[in-house]
């Protein structure tokens, strides 16, 4: 199957200005990320989609591909969708956020044979149990559960599920990695947003509710985003420890 990764990259950033150049040991972090990407073995190519011509030249200049889109877009999968209809040769669409230089290449594998598994499969994303109670009860970290055979039920910023009784049950965080058959993403891109998706502030909840099913696979891999700089200082750190 013909899988493309797209790598969203905003320059604008609330809380860390100019994010997608942030440096990490000596690289932009979009080109981190792209390295990480690229290291997939499903993948027949990885393109970031950047709204700046800074970021777009720094890829370059490190070896990587970007496509520069609108600025107005207003929402990732709008961006995403921009260059999937710019590149009809894929039939896979995997979306891996601009902020997440430690994104691991297995993962990305992972998705991508599931669309090999179950050839009907629309929209794919991925869930990680959470084992702290107070990033559990943090609306920033969304919450998924799913039916017995990993389908979404529904995602939330609230605890999900609520522990009415003591059962055991997971809390599984959401992260924020899709993969998309390239026709549906583009379809799902101009559905109009739901009510569901505007009271959670969660876009994929446009696809449950007009009847889609969502795939969520589960790993134990620990995501390290930056939104903060402090997030940016933690994964520097760990970078050095690699080098």
């Amino acid at each position: 199957m013909n899988t493309l990764c797209v790598i969203p990259a905003r320059y604008a950033s609330t809380r860390l200005p100019g994010k997608p150049l942030a440096d990490i040991a000596g690289k932009p972090m979009i080109v981190r990320v792209f390295e990480q990407a690229s290291r997939a073995k499903s993948l027949s190519g990885v393109i970031a989609a950047v709204d700046n011509q800074r970021v777009f030249d720094a890829l370059e200049a490190h070896g990587g591909r970007a496509m520069m889109t609108a600025k107005n877009h207003p929402t990732g999968t709008d961006r995403l969708a921009e260059v999937a209809a710019a590149h009809p040769e894929a039939e896979l669409i995997i979306n891996v956020q601009g902020d997440e230089p430690l994104i691991e290449p297995d993962l990305i594998d992972a998705l991508a044979a599931a669309f090999e598994a179950e050839p009907e499969l629309q929209m794919a994303t991925v869930k990680s149990p959470m084992r702290d109670k107070a990033e559990m009860q943090n609306p920033n970290n969304v919450k998924v559960v799913t039916d017995k055979n990993g389908y979404a039920l529904y995602f939330s910023r609230s605890l999900l599920p609520y522990p009415r009784e003591n059962t055991g049950a997971v809390v599984y965080k959401h992260i924020g990695i899709y993969a998309y058959k390239r026709d549906f993403l583009l379809s799902y891109a101009k559905m109009q947003p739901t009510v569901l998706e505007q009271t959670e502030s969660l876009e994929q909840l446009r696809a449950l509710e007009n009847g889609y099913k969502i795939k969520v696979i589960a790993t134990d891999f620990q995501f390290v985003g930056v939104d903060t700089p402090e997030d940016l200082a933690e994964v520097n750190r760990l970078y050095k420890e690699r080098l």
